[in-house]
């Protein structure tokens, strides 16, 4: 999940190499948090007009997680 999550990231911004994500413990609900860390200048790509790129990044990990019984979160930092 978090290489997924990463190569999403990658693709958009024009850091790659500030592309960074940490991965929180799950609580007690079982939801495990990961925080994405760009560069500053990207964080328009990431969080797009209206925060659609944003919504449309936290669809796609949700699906993935649906398909390995995950529950998952994605934060934009």
């Amino acid at each position: 999940m978090k290489d997924l999550l990463i190569s999403i990231a990658k693709g958009l911004v024009e850091d790659p190499s500030a592309v960074d994500v940490t991965v929180d413990a799950p609580d007690e609900e079982g939801v495990v948090v990961y925080h994405l860390h760009v560069s500053e200048n990207d964080m328009g790509r990431v969080i797009g007009k209206q925060g659609r790129i944003a919504k449309a990044i936290r669809t796609v990990m949700r699906a993935a997680a649906t398909r390995s019984d995950e529950k998952i979160s994605v934060e934009i930092d």
